[in-house]
């Protein structure tokens, strides 16, 4: 094992971010489903978004960014649609009670959105959307984020890497998640080589006059480049429309950045659209999504030692092995979990 990191089980971790997160303020509920999230996302392989959130979190609840004793408002519009007002909740609290509304009003009426005003960064996607295909329903989720790309053809930051996922539940083995953000690389793997004194590919961003770099600190200072050019940065706007001007919140240059302003609240919107699939589709849905992902998979591969794999489902495989065999954090993260629930 490399003496840099530290493996614990699931559960050893989960008790210990939460013991921090209460220790910090946050009520017992609230802090086991951010932690649930969070180790969901490291164990999916997401460390970005996973464990390394957690004295981040807690860094911003110290500072009065993050409301600990949130009264979070779900106001229901219409049979299928729902506003949650967060109260500058912790993001994953947020983002349970929204995905809580929609899959209750996807179970009443096939289809529903949930959108979510006035909250906080909430994690990786996916944990959701496993909590989502687990109740057999298919999921859209997005969350608008701090700007840290331009609009394309523009020369300053007014859109956000605003991440989206869309999944289909697999009732045999792993499901459909497609979980990405709209750049070329998240800002938090290029924090992490800054972090580690390493470069970072070209391509993955420009500096602030617009040139490339693999500078990681030139790349923070700069701007993240979108994957697929004016693609990327049109679909960050259409989540963007979904997760903050829908549900009446904040967006684009309205969000608050949680690096230059950590205490105060970030007022970043979410949104969830979920689908009853089996319901939609009929009594043949378990058939047919097998035949699609098997259709997938059984694509020749152009590297055989690689064979095919459909989104989420390597994911999937991390989980398995980390829930059978433990979870491997930096152990100087670990110190300072362990430090901040002491």
């Amino acid at each position: 094992m490399n003496t840099d990191t530290v493996c614990l089980a699931a559960d050893e971790l989960g008790e210990l971010a939460v013991r921090a997160f209460t220790r910090a303020g946050v009520g017992e509920v609230d802090a086991r489903e951010t932690v649930d999230v969070l180790v969901t996302g490291e164990m999916l392989g997401i460390p970005t978004h996973g464990m390394i959130r957690v004295p981040e979190y807690i860094r911003r609840i110290g500072l009065g960014g993050i409301n600990v004793a949130p009264h979070i408002r779900i106001d229901r519009r219409a049979p299928a649609l729902a506003v949650v007002d967060a109260d500058n909740a912790l993001g994953p609290v947020a983002g349970a009670r929204g995905l809580a509304a929609a899959l209750e009003m996807a179970q009443e009426a096939g289809i529903a959105y949930a959108g979510i005003a006035q909250s906080n960064h909430f994690g990786p996607l996916a944990p959701y959307a496993l909590q989502a295909c687990a109740r057999g329903m298919a999921i859209v989720i997005g969350s608008n984020a701090t700007t840290t790309m331009p609009p394309w053809g523009g020369a300053e930051a007014r859109i956000g890497n605003n991440p989206l996922c869309i999944a289909m539940p697999n009732p045999d083995s792993a499901h459909f998640i497609l979980d990405m953000a709209m750049s070329v690389a998240a800002r938090g793997k290029i924090r992490r080589a800054l972090r580690e004194g390493a470069a970072i590919p070209e391509g993955w961003a420009v500096t602030r006059d617009g040139r490339p770099t693999t500078d990681p600190e030139e790349a923070i200072e700069g701007y993240l480049l979108p994957m697929g050019g004016h693609k990327g940065s049109g679909l960050s706007q259409a989540v963007d429309l979904l997760a903050g001007l829908l549900p009446g919140g904040a967006f684009l240059t309205g969000i608050s950045s949680w690096i230059d302003n950590p205490g105060a609240p970030q007022r970043i919107g979410h949104f969830f659209i979920a689908i009853d699939a089996a319901r939609l589709h009929g009594p043949g849905y378990d058939r047919a999504v097998r035949e699609f992902l098997t259709t997938i998979t059984s694509t020749p591969p152009a590297d055989p030692a690689h064979p095919v794999l459909y989104p989420g489902q390597r994911e999937q495989q991390l989980l398995a092995a980390a829930l059978r065999d433990g979870v491997s954090l930096p152990a100087a993260l670990l110190a300072e979990i362990r430090a901040l629930s002491q």
